[in-house]
């Protein structure tokens, strides 16, 4: 009945031109025919929870129904939320002022919520730092994201002014990212993505991971806002393959500093690991959760949960040679 649910939903609310814009570009990529390609892909979003974009993305038109079953949809991962997430939980991750309180010890950073604060005690708190990234306490992929410096601070009510109107209202110390990280981009903090799913004896495991890679000058690594992301062998520690954005580019080597990504290492790898089991454990009622941690010289520290931990990222075409999906590991700890 919850999946019936979704695929309605999804037909009420699909943008059937961006659908069907997609159909013109896999047509003109594969040299399939436009009416093959949209009846197979409407096949595969009732049949696999198959949306759209993960028909475009993971090439879903290359697949058998063999490899097609191995693959998590967009579908799949959100009966997977619905399931094995308390929705009157949602707020710890959906709301990152919450978040920040309920994982106050493992931040390591100064933080204001201008929603509450005065102008003098934000005033009083940028005597304190050196530099701030602010957001917006609910936004998504980076949406809002403002860095501002020291020299940004010389009226600190206009600031505060600015920051208020355009809604970033969480205002956190910057934080300084470990060396090895700024040296494969260094205009954003390059987080982990780490997947954690707690299984029906209630251990924490950690599904995939991978580093989001800021490029072009942007300040933020988020996919979604024109950064990168690279997947990571979790045994080794280090990137496995070749990065891709949002665009289908792959990148085997930085397109801004030239450094060779594949093998790079993550530092203080095992200690995120640590972090994010722990903090798994913590929350069992939000049993699968995408984890974003920065790395500096000190520790690993948390910069937000998410519980849409994103479904698609390591089964880009590169990523599967053998076009295996992502499921069977999933299936590992969880009935589904």
């Amino acid at each position: 009945m919850r999946r019936l649910g979704y695929i309605l939903r999804c037909i009420l609310h699909m943008d059937y031109r961006a659908m069907l814009r997609t159909v013109g570009k896999i047509h003109k990529k594969s040299g399939k025919s436009r009416l093959v390609l949209f009846i197979d892909m409407v096949y595969c979003g009732f049949r696999y929870g198959t949306g759209y974009k993960d028909y475009d993305l993971n090439e879903w038109w290359t697949l058998n129904r063999e490899q097609r079953s191995t693959y998590l949809t967009r579908g799949i991962n959100n009966s997977i939320i619905a399931r094995y997430n308390d929705s009157k939980s949602y707020y710890i991750l959906d709301n990152k002022v919450e978040f920040n309180r309920f994982f106050a010890d493992t931040l390591d950073r100064q933080w204001i919520d201008l929603t509450h604060a005065s102008k003098k005690e934000f005033a009083i708190f940028l005597t304190k730092v050196d530099a701030v990234l602010a957001k917006p306490i609910d936004a998504t992929c980076g949406e809002g994201c403002v860095k501002c410096d020291k020299a940004d601070f010389a009226d600190p009510d206009a600031l505060y002014d600015r920051l208020v109107a355009s809604g970033s209202t969480l205002v956190e110390e910057y934080i300084v990212q470990h060396s090895e990280l700024s040296h494969l981009y260094p205009h954003s903090v390059n987080t982990l993505r780490i997947v954690s799913i707690v299984d029906n004896d209630g251990e924490p495991h950690i599904l995939f991971a991978f580093l989001r890679i800021g490029q072009g000058g942007r300040v933020v690594d988020n996919l979604n806002s024109g950064g990168m992301a690279a997947p990571i062998d979790l045994e080794k520690g280090q990137i496995s393959n070749v990065a891709f954005d949002k665009d289908y580019h792959y990148f085997d080597t930085h397109p801004d500093t030239k450094v060779p990504l594949i093998g790079y290492p993550i530092p203080r790898w095992e200690e995120a690991v640590a972090l994010v089991l722990n903090a798994a454990r913590r929350i069992p009622q939000l049993r699968y959760v995408g984890w974003d941690v920065a790395v500096t010289e000190n520790g690993v520290v948390f910069v937000e949960g998410n519980q849409h931990p994103g479904h698609d990222f390591l089964q880009m075409p590169p990523h599967t040679p053998n076009k295996i999906g992502m499921l069977p590991r999933y299936r590992q700890y969880l009935d589904i």
